[in-house]
């Protein structure tokens, strides 16, 4: 009869156990050396090894014949063993077996001496499962063992386990193992049975098996019927799209083409694929590039491995380490609804729009994302009024440097700005008269009071540049190719920034929350400094302001209120 691989390649030493060698070489010395625990506890996730050094430490202690603290298996206790005839051996799935009444029946029994061997052991699997009236049952017997039993204890969640339990038991901690320790296993059992295994193959069941050597044995078990094993045969046989079509898929997003997304998808689907492994590979794709981005140096073995750098350093560029971060998000989200809902391709296709079309969302990253594509339009965008050319020209009154405006309307006066000058307004009703004397439109400025040459010589007050050169407008213009779509949008928004030029400085006043957080880094920051010194002629210093954006509010109505007192209505 056949049997599985992972039964038929199970560990029958220590020396045989993969990857566990803080643990092994432990039991081997204290097999050696006859300082052996009367409970141990067994702690890792599932197909690392628990219950098969389990099993080997129960050979080990009963062998007639140990070598170097690993069992013979020749030896009729490590026969008996293997085979199951040796009934003071006892195996227990305490998920099936976790009544208080179990844990009795077992405690009555442990008291009476083994028959065939020298100890009697317990290997009680998945612990946690016991109640709680089971484990108070366990307790005085694990407290005060004869000196024939011994308890091996595994489980998947220590923290089920009650410290008065702990406290009793030799723990040992099995590590996930890594890929390459896999893939060289799945190597030497692909060779034993003369199966044809690619190394691309083999890496890629290695990586699905996410540290399990039981499971990776399952997976290359499940693809034994072709020859050769290669990639394509592990990735049809799991359902999986692979790195090629993921690859795909993201640059779909990367340029938001909704279409070619849906398209790429559709045929996915019809090819029997699974959309949560498509969501997964698509978030681990994400990942490794977060990772690239934030730690290009000292990262890369952080990366999962299931893109190569090619494909990763084709999509650098394509994202802003916070586009990562939302898509990521957002994949997770639709990744952890996806497992209730009765419309899981529905639920994938919205997945992939929202990716693609941040605007269609109702938060803060879509709101910047829908302004973004606005300005692109121009439908946001205020181009600044520049003088009307032609005879028209002429009968227009142009307006000086000095005569400008302490600051542009719709803008808040924050404390950098120079206060505004405090005036009556003019009574315009009908009978309305202003106490003291009032010249006419002809005398209002009289032409000996100022000297044109030198009002077009003299700089504007503040020792700075011209104005045109150093006004946040033309910063906020210069810096526009310089920065990411949705960066860029935060700076058109004067609820969320405002500049303003004093002397030699650039005093960046940001509203508190994800503005300060988006804007206030160092490499933001240089751009800010290189783009003002540029535009100043002269090194500009950027210094940065937080402020609350409810205030600003409040004093950006107010001083709209106080200029609107101040027009004259002709």
């Amino acid at each position: 009869m056949y049997q599985a691989l992972y039964r038929k390649y199970r560990p029958r030493t220590f020396d045989d156990v993969a990857g566990q060698e803080h643990i092994t070489e432990t039991l081997k010395k204290q097999v050696v050396s006859g300082r052996l625990s009367h409970a141990y506890l067994f702690i890792g996730t599932r197909g690392t090894g628990k219950t098969s050094c389990a099993k080997i430490l129960a050979k080990a202690v009963n062998c007639a014949h140990p070598v170097n603290g690993n069992p013979c298996n020749i030896c009729p206790a490590c026969r008996g063993i293997d085979g199951g005839s040796v009934l003071d051996v006892v195996e227990i799935d305490a998920a099936s077996n976790n009544s208080v009444d179990n844990v009795r029946a077992l405690r009555d029994e442990a008291v009476f001496s083994p028959a065939s061997v020298r100890k009697r052991v317990y290997i009680i699997d998945e612990v946690h499962m016991l109640s709680t009236s089971a484990f108070n049952a366990l307790l005085k017997i694990l407290e005060e063992p004869p000196e024939h039993l011994m308890f091996i204890l595994a489980t998947t969640e220590l923290r089920k386990v009650p410290a008065t339990v702990l406290s009793r038991c030799q723990r040992h901690s099995f590590r996930r193992l890594d890929a390459a320790v896999i893939s060289e296993r799945l190597d030497d059992v692909a060779a034993r049975e003369g199966l044809t295994l690619t190394h691309d193959a083999s890496i890629l069941l290695a990586r699905l098996a996410e540290g399990s050597m039981r499971d990776g044995l399952s997976l290359l078990d499940q693809c034994s019927g072709a020859d050769p094993i290669d990639s394509e045969t592990v990735l049809s046989a799991m359902g999986l799209a692979g790195t090629r079509r993921t690859a795909e898929l993201l640059k779909a997003v990367s340029d938001g083409d909704s279409l070619a997304a849906l398209t790429i998808f559709d045929e996915l689907w019809r090819q029997g694929k699974d959309p949560a492994a498509l969501l997964s590979d698509l978030g681990v794709l994400m990942r490794d590039l977060l990772i690239v981005s934030v730690a290009p140096k000292g990262g890369m073995h952080l990366i999962s491995g299931a893109a190569d750098m090619e494909t990763l350093q084709r999509f650098s560029g394509r994202f802003t380490n916070a586009e990562l971060l939302r898509a990521m998000q957002r994949t997770q989200e639709a990744l952890g609804a996806l497992r209730d809902n009765p419309s899981p391709r529905a639920a994938v296709e919205l997945c992939l729009v929202s990716l693609c079309d941040p605007s269609l969302g109702g938060g803060l990253p879509e709101l910047l994302a829908r302004v973004s594509r606005l300005e692109e339009k121009g439908v946001c965008a205020a181009p600044a009024a520049f003088p009307a050319e032609g005879p028209e020209a002429a009968c227009t009154p142009a307006t000086s440097s000095m005569q400008k405006p302490e600051f542009e309307p719709g803008f808040a006066q924050e404390p950098g700005f120079p206060p505004m000058p405090e005036s009556e307004p003019e009574d315009v009703s009908e009978g309305g008269s202003q106490p003291g004397p009032q010249r006419s439109d002809g005398d209002s400025a009289p032409a000996e009071d100022i000297d044109p040459a030198k009002a077009e010589a003299e700089p504007p007050s503040g020792g700075g540049a011209p104005a045109e050169s150093a006004s946040w407008e033309a910063l906020v213009s210069a810096m526009k190719p310089r920065l990411a779509v949705g960066i860029y949008s935060l700076l058109t928004d004067p609820l969320q920034i405002m500049g303003v030029f004093s002397g030699d400085r650039l005093t960046l006043h940001i509203a508190k929350g994800f503005a300060c957080d988006m804007l206030n880094k160092q490499d933001i920051l240089a751009q800010f400094r290189e783009c003002a010194s540029g535009l100043t002629g002269r090194p500009i210093f950027v210094d940065v302001s937080e402020m609350d954006s409810g205030e600003k509010l409040a004093t950006r109505s107010l001083k709209e209120l106080e200029r609107f007192k101040q027009v004259k209505f002709i």
